[in-house]
């Protein structure tokens, strides 16, 4: 009997700043770190194409994505639900 393995998937929170075109939504995700030296919070925003048939997404909904499998060269992130 073969073991089946699940694929471990990054899983990111984000904020949707623009609709592109029918079925691909822009996010962007926020992470925060620490300087190591200074330990000032240092924030940096990071924005990621998302592939989204749901079409009650707006801009300024908070969402909740997936990778997968790439659809385009920069398309690599489906949509699961809104936040």
């Amino acid at each position: 009997m073969k073991k089946v393995t699940e694929i471990k998937r990054k899983k990111l929170l984000g904020i949707v700043t623009k609709l592109s075109s029918t079925n691909t939504i822009k996010i962007e995700t926020e992470s925060k770190s620490t300087h190591p030296k200074y330990k000032k919070v240092i924030t940096s925003n990071k924005g990621y194409l998302v592939h989204c048939m749901d079409k009650e997404v707006k801009v300024g909904d908070h969402v909740m994505v997936e990778e997968g499998k790439p659809i385009s060269r920069t398309i690599c992130f489906y949509f699961v639900k809104k936040i």
